[in-house]
């Protein structure tokens, strides 16, 4: 009897492009990539955090780089991505959030959630698949609020929702081309970020409330997902989200 044989997780030979990559999540995604194989290129907006994150990453025996980007900047992100690629898979993990009642929303807030979460997302995955003439892997990190609603987060939901929107579009165009684009949709997770939101015993209530597992998320948490997407493991899914949320969605 021949057996199958379970396909490869490792990424040796790849290279990875990680926006926001730099802390939170998206270290984590940058770890779990170098750590598969892959030469990883982190880009965020702080040249100190760059340069904090490739000298922590190489110093634990792996592959990486860094570039100072404001992804927002559509004209330095494709010259950062034609120096640098191409790429065989991109993470972004770039992204910005502010809460609030939905009546008491900005044009200022709203262009800024926007221009990060849904334009730059857009046009960074176009420019990087433009590269990728043998295939790839696109993951944007999205939400569980891109599949449900959250009080004081109807920008941060809008932008998340057509980020799942724009990811099933996209991988309907590019299947033809072996390029996959998927989501990955954490629910709260604890990093820096939201440090203050855990400290709010109201919020902390609330989150334990909505996750059915008997804990909250962590980092690591996210890391299986993403090596998992940019793997050959995942050569037959394109076009959906892997939900990180506990149960949250289950309801």
């Amino acid at each position: 009897m021949s057996l199958p044989e379970t396909p490869s997780f490792r990424l040796d030979g790849r290279r990875a492009f990680v926006p926001g990559g730099t802390r939170g999540i998206g270290l984590g995604c940058a770890v779990a990539l170098a750590g598969a194989g892959a030469h990883v290129v982190v880009a965020a907006r702080s040249p100190d955090g760059v340069a904090e994150a490739v000298a922590a990453l190489r110093a634990a025996g792996h592959s990486a780089e860094g570039v100072v980007l404001d992804v927002s900047d559509l004209d330095a992100m494709r010259q950062v991505i034609a120096t640098h690629g191409p790429f065989d898979i991109l993470c972004n993990s770039a992204g910005i959030a502010r809460h609030g009642p939905a009546a008491d929303t900005t044009a200022q807030d709203f262009d800024a959630v926007t221009g990060i979460n849904l334009r730059a997302a857009y046009f960074m995955a176009q420019m990087v698949a433009e590269g990728m003439t043998n295939g790839g892997s696109i993951i944007q990190i999205s939400s569980q609020m891109g599949h449900v609603g959250g009080v004081d987060r109807a920008v941060y939901c809008a932008t998340k929702h057509g980020v799942e929107g724009m990811t099933k579009a996209m991988a309907i165009e590019w299947g033809p081309r072996s390029i996959r684009v998927n989501t990955i949709c954490p629910t709260f997770i604890r990093t820096p970020l939201t440090a203050p939101t855990f400290a709010d015993p109201e919020r902390r209530a609330w989150i334990e409330d909505k996750i059915k597992l008997p804990r909250i998320g962590e980092v690591e948490d996210i890391m299986g997902p993403v090596l998992f997407l940019a793997s050959d493991a995942s050569a037959m899914i394109t076009g959906t989200s892997i939900l990180v949320d506990g149960g949250w969605t289950a309801d």
